[in-house]
């Protein structure tokens, strides 16, 4: 089987996908307003590494507590699905389409099934807490939760992200790596010569 990965925030969309889901939805529920004393005091944990990032997002979720999930997630991807770069389209896209995201799958789910992307593979929230289940989607955590899916015969033949500095790993795992720029610009790059060989 063939296939090809991507990363999903700022390589199939321009921007974060949680921290916009967030500030979207404190501007279409004000009395979300009230939470800010609670993530100032969060982001200042984090900022003096006193939580790590996995701590961190176990609560930063904890909003969809207060609004109409659902309701919220068609929402907003009703208003930024345009935003997807054209060349993910379902119908640019040459094989079957793994993403794989450390954003949280309560907010990809429907943008994945528009999108008709074959695999979604993410972080896992408690969709009625927002609390994190598991491991944050991350690193060497996106090959773990490849392989729990595909078997190790897969031929993973092209991987797209923005990230060379956090998805070395799941660029080590394909024939062909893509770097995605800020505009959504494709250019390829060899694993060898931007992180050395694979280490078998």
């Amino acid at each position: 089987m063939e296939l090809d990965i991507y990363d999903f925030d700022k390589t199939v969309v321009p921007f974060d996908s949680g921290s916009t889901f967030l500030i979207f939805c404190f501007l279409h529920y004000p009395y979300l307003l009230l939470l800010l004393p609670y993530y100032a005091v969060m982001g200042l944990l984090l900022g003096l590494h006193l939580v790590s990032l996995a701590q961190f997002k176990k609560h930063i979720f904890l909003f969809v507590r207060f609004v109409p999930l659902k309701k919220a997630v068609n929402a907003f991807w009703d208003k930024h699905e345009k935003d997807v770069f054209p060349w993910f389209l379902p119908e640019n896209r040459a094989r079957y389409t793994v993403v794989i995201s450390a954003s949280p799958d309560f907010l990809l789910t429907e943008i994945a099934e528009r999108l008709k992307i074959d695999t979604l593979l993410c972080t896992r929230h408690d969709p009625k807490t927002g609390t994190l289940f598991y491991e944050n989607c991350r690193g060497e955590e996106k090959v773990r939760r490849f392989y729990e899916v595909f078997p190790t015969g897969t031929e993973v033949q092209c991987v797209y992200s923005d990230s060379y500095r956090h998805d070395r790993p799941i660029f080590s795992l394909g024939k062909r790596c893509f770097h995605i720029e800020k505009d959504g610009t494709r250019t390829e790059f060899t694993y060898s010569e931007q992180y050395g060989e694979k280490q078998n």
